[in-house]
């Protein structure tokens, strides 16, 4: 049987890369068959590399150029988005339709859009005083963070928690539950 290839795009230290490469290392099932990032020297090449997964260093202009990521995506079955900070082409998503997902570290629609991501996602959270946050798995349509939401995970927060804890607790999240996601949406080109 022919195994479905995904192709994880990532920009920086790659945490939720890592933990899909050791979700499917042993698939029969699933490969992921290519890491590609647009900052070089990330930590996610070392990730990637780690598990034998081929990588690839693409320019901002070549990440906003849907002829160009058709091109290098011509093998692709499903993308996934391990912390990519970069806007995906319309062009692009055309040819992936209901194939690009993506993690948000908020209870999307809370926190998503242009310019929030990561750190600056977690410090809104604790201005606002916000009794729980959490994680959003979706699709990716052409708008930042409003594509069809497919999972969302909770976790409380305390008034004590800090920036530190809050990130915790979202990771602890996604380490969890991404691959998990990730497989059953992959699974379903099947069927």
């Amino acid at each position: 049987m022919k195994k479905i290839k995904v192709f994880v795009f990532a920009s920086g230290g790659g945490t939720n890369a890592e933990k899909l490469f050791n979700y499917f290392k042993d698939s029969d099932r699933v490969e992921m068959s290519r890491m590609v990032c647009n900052k070089e020297g990330a930590k996610v090449f070392d990730r990637a590399a780690k598990f034998g997964v081929e990588s690839t260093l693409i320019t901002n202009e070549q990440a906003a150029d849907s002829a160009f990521l058709i091109d290098l995506c011509k093998e692709a079955d499903f993308i996934v988005l391990a912390g990519y900070l970069r806007k995906i082409p319309a062009g692009f998503i055309q040819q992936f339709p209901e194939r690009i997902v993506n993690i948000h570290p908020s209870l999307l629609p809370k926190y998503g859009g242009k310019n929030f991501y990561g750190e600056k996602v977690h410090l809104a959270v604790l201005e606002n005083k916000e009794k729980e946050t959490g994680i959003t798995i979706h699709y990716v349509n052409e708008n930042f963070d409003e594509g069809r939401i497919i999972a969302q995970l909770h976790t409380k927060l305390e008034e004590k928690d800090d920036l530190a804890a809050v990130q915790r607790k979202v990771q602890i999240l996604e380490h969890a539950y991404f691959p998990f996601v990730v497989e059953q949406e992959v699974l379903k080109i099947e069927q």
